[in-house]
């Protein structure tokens, strides 16, 4: 293309490229990376005199204000004076321009199953005319993580997300990953995003007003991450499992603080963040946990769900895989102690729990891939599943839990 200027107009000409001996385009693959930061802070009192890790994270551009948005659960909201006092340090703080009031929506699976959460999210985005240089603020439990990340991945292509999970589950596992999702079609997880928070903070203090069945069962994807990675962990775990149900202060922020890190580790060295390979080793024990939650109407937590799970998979392993038996009992030992069921009466209709392979593999996409284990820490990428010694250790975990 040539530019011709005259006087006050422009004409614009095409002309013919050079002629070439060889093709004007050459195909080609291109790797690439892109540099990304995870930013993880542990705090005590992030409504308090930890304020300042917050207000750190929110970077100003130019002599622009910084413009944040804060979403909640509302079951927290309401179990303490935390979230307010949140909003009101915020909003006397300099420089930062809180765009609504703070916006409070229910916990649990539930708001993953409508539309409509979502929606409205995305209403308020809209309205409040964020942008990607703006600020999500969510604080809640996993499944409110999960559509307030959707919802901020998918507005101009990503708005920065802090997350301040505030349940064990989500401090251990779920708040420092990658992944937003919203359940369609009965199936968990169906609509989502890879996407990495713009920071996270596991605030002890949002903890302390847990109820203990939500407490305890956040440990269930801690005990998962030290059968894969750490034998030393695991035998920790296991020790320390009665402190955990008991809800020892030092022990429980240590192994939260391990967990998370164990899978912060996974997620960003472990070369693969977004799932683009057939592994998927933090899935231990979730092919049967994400089945099991929609046949029990999201009664039974995820936490629990994937505790049964992984007790399932232990045993299994054991029957194929040459995990000893004492250690698949061991973990079931170790779940049970912290406060975990090891089965749920969901289970006994067992042919349609195994379906939950099919939708597994479905999820991955291409073959099945299943994480099994041959010991403590020692992990095996499995593509096909035994049935009937899967229905065995179905029955071997049924005896186990009832003579519990």
């Amino acid at each position: 293309m040539v530019v011709a200027r005259m006087g006050r107009t422009e004409a614009v000409m095409f002309v013919d490229p050079p002629e070439s001996s060889g093709p004007l385009q050459d195909s080609r693959d291109v790797s690439f990376s892109v540099p990304m930061m995870h930013r993880l802070r542990f705090t005590e009192e992030v409504a308090g005199e930890d304020f300042v890790e917050l207000k750190s994270l929110l970077h100003a551009q130019a002599d622009l204000p910084i413009r944040v948005l804060i979403w909640a659960d509302e079951e927290v909201a309401k179990a303490s004076d935390r979230v307010a006092k949140l909003e009101a340090m915020l909003g006397s703080s300099e420089r930062i321009e809180l765009v609504a009031e703070a916006t409070q929506f229910p916990g649990g699976e539930g708001i993953k199953n409508s539309p409509d959460v979502v929606d409205e999210m995305l209403d308020q985005i809209h309205q409040s005319n964020l942008d990607r240089r703006s600020y999500i603020i969510a604080i809640g439990g996993g499944a409110v993580l999960d559509v307030a990340g959707f919802a901020a991945a998918i507005a101009h292509r990503g708005i920065r997300l802090i997350r301040i999970p505030t349940t064990t589950l989500a401090q251990a596992d779920s708040g420092v990953g990658v992944k937003n999702a919203v359940n369609r079609y009965g199936k968990k997880n169906w609509i989502g995003t890879f996407v990495a928070p713009w920071a996270v903070i596991n605030d002890a203090g949002f903890l302390s007003t847990l109820p203990d069945r939500e407490f305890r069962c956040g440990f269930s994807e801690s005990v998962k991450v030290s059968l894969l990675k750490s034998k030393v962990m695991f035998e920790q775990l296991c020790r320390d499992a009665a402190k955990i149900a008991a809800r020892d202060r030092v022990v429980v922020k240590r192994v939260i603080a391990e967990s998370c890190q164990m899978h912060l580790r996974h997620i960003t060295e472990g070369g693969d963040p977004f799932e683009t390979r057939e592994s998927r080793p933090l899935d231990f024990g979730h092919w049967s946990a994400h089945k099991l939650e929609p046949m029990t109407h999201y009664q039974l937590r995820h936490g629990e769900a994937v505790g049964i799970g992984v007790a399932l998979d232990c045993i299994y392993s054991s029957l194929q895989h040459g995990l000893p038996m004492q250690s698949a009992e061991q973990a079931c030992r170790c779940l049970h102690e912290i406060g975990m069921p090891l089965w749920h009466e969901a289970l006994d209709d067992f042919e349609r729990v195994l379906l939950g392979l099919e939708e597994f593999r479905q999820h991955l996409g291409g073959r099945l891939t299943v994480t099994m284990l041959r010991g403590v820490g020692d992990p095996i990428d499995v593509h096909e599943i035994d049935a009937m010694a899967m229905r065995e250790a179905a029955k071997r975990l049924k005896m186990l839990a009832r003579s519990k």
